[in-house]
């Protein structure tokens, strides 16, 4: 018995360290770089992709798109999520409606985002083509 505890608890463990690991890969939520702080191709990447955005989009971007849409805009839940040429794909205000409404496997943020931050980001992602 007192072998199998131990067996358990090395388990334990090694999944502390995996996720300890997983997490230590992400940008800290304070990051004074929203985006990683990467260096190379992925990094011109994801500073190409927040061209044009001002400070408080690429903000609310951080805070609430990047998990599921990714540093460079790339989709990170499948193609859908993809918004590098969103507005070759929806206009301003179905992007707002998108927004604030959600659908499609995407929450909505209304009452979550304020309306001009949501007004800036369609903004900013209509202009992507």
């Amino acid at each position: 018995m007192h072998i199998r505890l131990e067996w358990k608890c090395l388990g334990v463990l090694a999944m502390t360290v995996a996720a300890c690991a997983a997490l230590a890969s992400c940008s800290p939520k304070n990051s004074p770089d929203p985006f990683g702080g990467k260096t190379g191709q992925e990094g011109a990447a994801n500073a190409n992709a927040m061209t044009g955005a001002s400070e408080q989009v690429q903000a609310v971007y951080k805070q609430r798109c990047l998990s599921c849409h990714g540093n460079a805009l790339e989709g990170k839940i499948g193609p859908t999520t993809n918004l590098q040429k969103v507005g070759g794909r929806l206009s301003k205000e179905q992007i707002v409606k998108q927004i604030n409404s959600g659908g499609n496997g995407m929450p909505g943020f209304a009452g979550q985002i304020k309306p001009d931050e949501v007004e800036a980001l369609a903004s900013w992602l209509a202009e992507k083509k």
